[in-house]
This record gives C-alpha cells, structure tokens and sequence, in this order.
C-alpha cells in the first residue's frame, strides 16, 4: 500500500514504535511544522516517526479561487454554517491511507497520534473520532468541527476514550475562539474528554503552547 499525498518525514533515530501525522493550515505544506519537532524534547523521541502530509492543490473560493494547497474548499468566512463536506471526506480517506500505511510498517494504531493545525485540525477531528481501531491521540490546534452534527450517527465508540488536546488563541481573527469553544462543548456533551488550551495569541502557535503540546504527547506515549 502506498499514500496518494506526498509528505514530509522526520524518521524515528531507532526503533519506531510511535508515530505523529502532523496535517497544516490552508496555504501552507508538509514542512510548515517540522521545525517545531526539536523544539518538543519528547521523551521518546527516538522511537518517533513523523509524517507531515502536503495537502493536495486546489482552488479555494474564500481566496478568489487561486489554487494552493488546501484539505478542502472555503467557501464563506462563517467556516461551520456552509462548509465543503465532500472534500473533508476525501482528505480525512488520504488520512486513512497514510494511518493505514504506519499500520502496515508495524506501529500499532493505539501508538499513532493525529495532529492537525486550523483545516487541518478539522481533517485530524473529523478522521480520529471515525477510525475504526484505538489510536493514541488527536490535537487540534487552532481549528473547529464543522461535521460535528454528523459525528453522533457516524462515531468510533472505540475512539471515544481517545485523548482530545485541543488550542486556540484568544486573538484569532481566522478562526474565531467561540467556533472552538462550540465545537469543544458538543464534544463533551458527546463523553470525550477534551484537554483545553487558550493562549494569549493570534492564529498561530505559541511557545507554551510547544509545551503544552509536548506534555500531552509524552503522556499518551507512555500508555
């Protein structure tokens, strides 16, 4: 099995026995967040392979539809009222692909964690909650639910248990605080557990929120 997205990789230094699939933000690429790995100073940092998939190019209506890498379309600044379903579905499937092929090489899916920044947190959510088998993890970061109203006919009770962290700036004029709130308040309501985070900060990420994000990575990772 191969993976229909290109990615980028930081190859565990031993034994991979964890695995990190790290998704990016509208307009951005696979090496968006790879900079940030020797920032975590994980505990089992040897042991962890990093994927940074590269969404597919496509034309985004919000942008005037100038084509750039993008996980689904944009089409209005209100993000969850009209959003672009079918494209959710078909890069939460290339997520499944890249999943699958960890799987395939030996790690077990309660060892691989989902990571996703703002359109790529919504692909991290939306797949994570529906896999089929127990993975370690999902952070969203920066990011909403817009298939929240769906997910109660289409959960993984497997997954339920799953540690949520989820992050966001108080100052994000992108992605605004009360969408994540939304979405985080139906996702307790549902009976997960949501570890929240709010910084001092725009649409981006932020030093504590590094450590923030190490702490949870090195807690699931021990399970």
């Amino acid at each position: 099995m191969s993976s229909r997205l290109t990615t980028v990789e930081i190859p565990a230094q031993s034994t991979p026995h964890y695995a990190v699939i790290w998704l990016h933000g509208l307009g951005a690429d696979g090496h968006d967040f790879e900079g940030i790995v020797p920032a975590l100073k994980l505990d089992a940092a040897d042991n962890i392979h990093f994927i940074f998939p590269n969404a597919p190019a496509m034309a985004v209506t919000i942008n005037g539809g100038m084509i750039m890498p993008a996980w689904y379309d944009i089409v209005e600044t209100s993000l969850e009222q009209k959003f672009d379903k079918e494209g959710i579905n078909e890069s939460a499937d290339l997520l499944i692909e890249l999943i699958q092929l960890q799987q395939q090489k030996g790690i077990a899916p309660e060892n691989i964690l989902l990571v996703g920044f703002s359109q790529g947190g919504v692909i991290a959510l939306h797949t994570g909650l529906r896999y089929p088998e127990r993975l370690a993890g999902i952070i969203a970061l920066s990011t909403y639910l817009p298939t929240i109203k769906e997910l109660a006919s289409e959960l993984s009770p497997v997954n339920q248990p799953t540690p949520i962290f989820m992050a966001h700036g108080k100052a994000d004029t992108i992605v605004p605080l009360a969408i994540a709130n939304a979405a985080r308040t139906q996702l307790q309501e549902m009976n997960y557990t949501i570890d929240w985070h709010e910084y001092q900060m725009g649409h981006s990420v932020c030093n504590e929120e590094i450590q923030d994000i190490a702490d949870f990575i090195n807690t699931v990772f021990k399970r």
